[in-house]
């Protein structure tokens, strides 16, 4: 079963967004295929830059620095960041919704993550309240190479990169 951090819904594994609200589920659980049965730890407290990749096939973690969730980048090279409203046709990849992002100032579609080789970009998307890299704030729709343990924020959220290296 894959709970749901956002109202604790007990979901069928393998379920991309809860039943009960509608949030995107989020996490290794949704990101890596495993077997039916198998129980996944609980993620509870901060992570340092130091402790290992949660992952186990990611090339990043995102390490959310208020709450301590670590989300796996893994499969794919490219991630969209923002959150789901009711009628948005285009959702983002990463659903920053049950991490208060609304409040935070996130907008829908607001960042964009991608791998080139052992390059890592992050870009801001034209957002109402904007991207900072190491609280320097980021000119829209411009590249920035990430280095292990910088800090993004996503308006007022905050976020840890983490970089497998491989």
């Amino acid at each position: 079963m894959i709970i749901c951090s956002n109202c604790k819904h007990a979901n069928v594994t393998g379920t991309m967004f809860c039943v009960e609200c509608g949030a995107q589920l989020i996490g290794k659980d949704t990101l890596v295929t495993q077997s039916i049965g198998m129980d996944i730890p609980e993620k509870t407290g901060a992570r340092e830059v130091t402790e290992s990749v949660e992952g186990e096939n990611a090339w990043a973690n995102l390490h959310l620095l208020e709450t301590g969730q670590v989300l796996p980048l893994t499969v794919r090279n490219e991630f969209t960041m923002g959150r789901i409203s009711e009628g948005q046709p285009i959702m983002p990849d990463i659903d920053l919704s049950p991490y208060q992002a609304y409040a935070a100032g996130v907008s829908r579609l607001h960042a964009v993550i991608k791998r080139f080789g052992l390059q890592i970009i992050f870009m801001d998307l034209g957002s109402a309240n904007g991207s900072f890299l190491n609280n320097a704030r980021l000119e829209p729709n411009t590249e920035n190479t990430l280095k292990h343990g910088d800090v993004i924020s996503l308006g007022k959220l905050r976020i840890q990169v983490l970089i497998e290296k491989k």
